[in-house]
């Protein structure tokens, strides 16, 4: 019996299903690669963050990582994010580069999977175990990976039963359209390879574009080569991510991403000059004679298989070639020598690179530390403001420090707002805590540029203090603001370097000196004033002082804490 034809309702019909489908797939890879950087957490920083110099090293880094999070753009985007922050060198992020696009082939072999195989009796029991994988706490980072490649599985299964529905082998009018393309010609692959660029640029996502393209390819009516021509495209598209993502970045970073585009660009360019013989041998490889047609269910293999066979060809061509590509795109984007605003400014993160919560948190962290030595400098302002003599040197000392205090202010809402742009991301317990920790943090440091403030305002509104204090004094005084600079040279080294105990148990021993020389100091206050040693001023201002000294070793003592999790 005949099936009747569709009607136009049906085929919009079917087109809303493709669609919503679409959306689904995207959903699903979404939830997959987050749910498998929640489980990487702190690993896959690390892994990033201590990239050798070594471009082998590199790629196979950039190809692990992306077939671990099961998205290229990501990997991009923090490998980007990581060359804005300074942590990788412009050739070292060109070399993770090249192993993210051998990394998302994997993409292309899962959905040629999911095409040809029936994944039907799979994907529910994968929903189930998921959803109770969710619900025990424990393992929902699994539960969510198990719903995200559920959905995938599920969306592609119903992919393949719209592209049946739809019948277009059997659409006399389809037929024609695509029959009416010169399939030897180089310029109608470059029309495809455009077509495909553009529609990955407009909905971001690689993996969506490959299901259309297996979809068309599989019902019969898309040639092979105009759907390898599509896949080529999208290798273009796909850098459209990591550019407009470093749009607001520094230079270094905005090179990585021109280095991304430059890169598949060039694997185009010279796959053209042998485009028919190079699809030819991927078809030989997979047995798919591209002139005798039929075998649909063999072309999904054969779009990954070229997908794969593109992207390992030219990275293997490209990789000896990272210094001569970095010489390219320092060219194309020189430095620009611009003047250094005097409001904070961040130095390791941007707010538009938040595209992987994860690696931001690292960011963070490193931003957090810079602004620990910030205001450490801002208290060696204040030592030297003790010993100044010159009425307008203090003067210009004390307008520094004010200057410096108003910029430690700024610098907290900054980085707050910042950590809450994350905050808003999927992230592991791990980086939840981390997070929380940070908050406390950059309050503490706050705290502490405004302690420095105090003590220059104090000794501003004196004068000359050490003209008017004995040498003793001023010399405990220095004993404490030493003990102070001690006890943030040690901060700062928490706040940078891995954790050991022995680091809370050395802050907590300058904690406790100054706590006994701010008990020696004012009992001696006391009797100076009582003695006539000095006036009841000039006690008070000795005794503000101490006292500021003394908080500003707790709130260091505050930071330490909050670094080791001692909320």
């Amino acid at each position: 019996m005949q099936t009747p034809p569709l009607e136009t309702l049906d085929y919009v019909m079917i087109l809303l299903k493709i669609l919503g489908t679409l959306g689904l797939l995207i959903f699903g890879m979404r939830m997959m690669s987050t749910a498998l950087q929640k489980m990487a957490g702190p690993h896959l920083r690390h892994v990033l963050a201590r990239m050798t110099t070594n471009r082998f090293a590199g790629m196979l880094t950039g190809a692990g990582v992306t077939c671990a999070v099961q998205s290229s753009s990501a990997t991009t985007v923090m490998t980007v994010s990581f060359v804005s922050a300074g942590l990788l060198t412009l050739g070292q992020a060109i070399s993770v580069i090249m192993g993210a696009n051998i990394g998302t082939t994997l993409t292309a072999w899962i959905m040629s999977l999911g095409y040809n195989v029936d994944l039907t009796n799979v994907v529910f029991p994968a929903f189930l175990v998921g959803i109770l994988l969710i619900y025990h706490k424990r393992h929902r980072y699994i539960g969510d990976f198990l719903f995200g490649i559920a959905f995938l599985f599920f969306s592609l299964v119903l992919l393949s039963a719209s592209g049946k529905e739809l019948d277009l082998e059997h659409n006399e009018a389809v037929v024609q359209f695509f029959m009416s393309f010169d399939t030897r010609s180089h310029l109608t692959i470059l029309a495809f390879l455009a077509i495909g660029t553009v529609i990955t640029c407009i909905v971001q996502s690689s993996a969506a574009v490959m299901a259309i393209t297996i979809l068309l390819c599989s019902t019969g009516v898309l040639p092979i080569y105009l759907g390898i021509a599509l896949v080529m495209g999208e290798n273009i598209g796909t850098t459209a991510t990591a550019n407009l993502a470093a749009l607001g970045a520094n230079t270094e970073a905005r090179r990585a991403a021109l280095a991304h585009l430059l890169f598949n660009v060039f694997g185009v360019i010279w796959v053209m000059f042998i485009f028919y013989p190079f699809v030819d041998m991927v078809c030989k490889l997979v047995g798919y004679d591209p002139a005798i047609g039929g075998q649909t269910e063999r072309l999904p293999i054969v779009l990954a298989m070229f997908h794969t066979c593109f992207n390992v060809t030219n990275t293997a061509v490209l990789i000896g070639f990272i210094p001569q590509i970095e010489k390219v795109v320092c060219w194309l984007l020189p430095n620009k020598h611009e003047q250094e605003p005097e409001s904070f400014k961040l130095q390791y993160i941007k707010s538009n690179l938040i595209q992987t919560p994860e690696i931001a948190v690292l960011q963070a962290q490193k931003e957090t530390a810079h602004y620990g030595r910030r205001v450490q400098q801002m208290f060696g302002m204040v030592q030297e403001m003790l010993l100044e003599k010159d009425e307008d040197s203090i003067q210009q000392k004390f307008e520094e420090i004010e200057r410096e205090e108003q910029v430690t202010d700024e610098a907290e809402i900054v980085i707050a707002r910042f950590l809450e742009q994350v905050s808003e991301g999927h992230l592991s317990d791990d980086s939840k805590m981390k997070t929380r920790q940070m908050f406390r943090e950059i309050g503490e440091l706050e705290s502490i540029g405004d302690s420095c403030y105090r003590l220059a305002r104090t000794m501003h509104h004196r004068g000359q203090l050490g003209n008017q204090l004995d040498k003793m004094r001023i010399e405990r005084i220095q004993q404490m603001m030493t003990l102070c600079d001690k006890a943030l040279t040690q901060m700062n080294a928490v706040l940078a370097d891995p954790l050991e105990d022995n680091e809370l148990r050395q802050t907590y021993y300058y904690e406790n000196i100054l706590n006994k020389m701010r008990d020696e100091l004012k009992a001696d206050n006391v009797r100076a004033v009582n003695d006539k040693q000095y006036d009841y001023s000039l006690g008070t201002t000795f005794g503000d002082l101490v006292g500021e000294l003394e908080k500003l070793g707790d709130y260091v003592v505050n930071v330490v804490e909050a670094r080791f999790g001692l909320m």
